[in-house]
């Protein structure tokens, strides 16, 4: 082990990075926890802002992770080794992969979005599920589209179970937080097409036309009366079963799919 290891859980940035696992410290920091090899290394392509990086050379079985650590160093982040209980404090994950970055949270204002440079969007109301977000940030880096609006609170797009699940396109992405009555004025430049089990057409049988935002309920009440009626239309995914709803990722998924297969404009 290196004299330069770090071997205490109280050393000042060991307990920084631990406090980052709860909400509260994210918010007061505007930090996060990146884990994992595949998740950092997308980080550092993307140019994405980190603060530094802690690995266990104890844990790392990748050629790829040694990479990661010397492309790290050579952009200046500072990179600290630690011991592998040390590192094991850090994260939640069962079979750590023995490298984790804090990262900045990387905001931007809804009033940078505009038709010419993000004319495919998807914006979510209160959503609530850490992983579902994640899901969401990753196929809408799928389809082509260009960003996350989150609206009116719910889940830390900056949990690190959402960092996971995007699995990576959290990085390349903008996701953008802000309140409906913001919202409800600057969609006025996009065509605005929501989905609800309520609604009235068929996703199949509309033409989507960009610039365009596809609009999410919340998981619990859907689309309020208000929402409902601010959008062009409001789709259904027909359902053949008992269930009367999706998992929100999945619904998202499909929607967005059949919108880039016949997306005008």
């Amino acid at each position: 082990m290196s004299p330069n290891t770090i071997s205490s859980r109280q050393n000042p940035q060991i307990k920084q990075a631990r406090r980052l696992r709860e909400r509260k410290a994210r918010e007061q920091t505007g930090l996060f926890l990146v884990e994992g090899i595949r998740h950092v290394g997308e980080a550092i392509q993307a140019h994405y802002p980190l603060v530094h990086l802690f690995y266990a050379p104890d844990l790392l079985r990748s050629k790829f992770a040694q990479e990661i650590i010397a492309e790290t160093q050579a952009r200046g982040i500072p990179c600290h080794e630690t011991s592998p209980d040390i590192f094991n404090s850090l994260t939640d994950k069962t079979g750590p992969q023995g490298i984790i970055a804090v990262a900045r949270q990387r905001t931007t204002p809804i009033t940078a979005l505009t038709p010419d440079t993000h004319p495919w969007l998807v914006a979510a109301i209160t959503p609530q599920d850490p992983g579902n977000l994640g899901t969401i940030l990753r196929t809408i880096d799928a389809v082509g589209a260009n960003g996350l609006i989150l609206l009116d609170g719910g889940v830390d797009p900056w949990h690190p179970t959402a960092v996971r699940a995007s699995m990576g396109a959290l990085f390349w992405l903008p996701v953008i937080q802000t309140r409906w009555d913001e919202f409800s004025v600057w969609v006025q430049l996009y065509h605005l097409y929501g989905t609800s089990a309520r609604g009235t057409v068929d996703y199949r049988d509309v033409d989507y036309f960009r610039p365009c935002v596809l609009l999410l309920g919340s998981e619990r009440e859907g689309l309020s009366t208000e929402q409902a009626n601010t959008c062009e239309l409001v789709a259904r995914l027909p359902m053949e079963g008992k269930g009367s709803s999706l998992n929100l990722a999945v619904a998202t998924g499909i929607m967005l799919f059949e919108m880039r297969s016949r997306l005008i404009g």
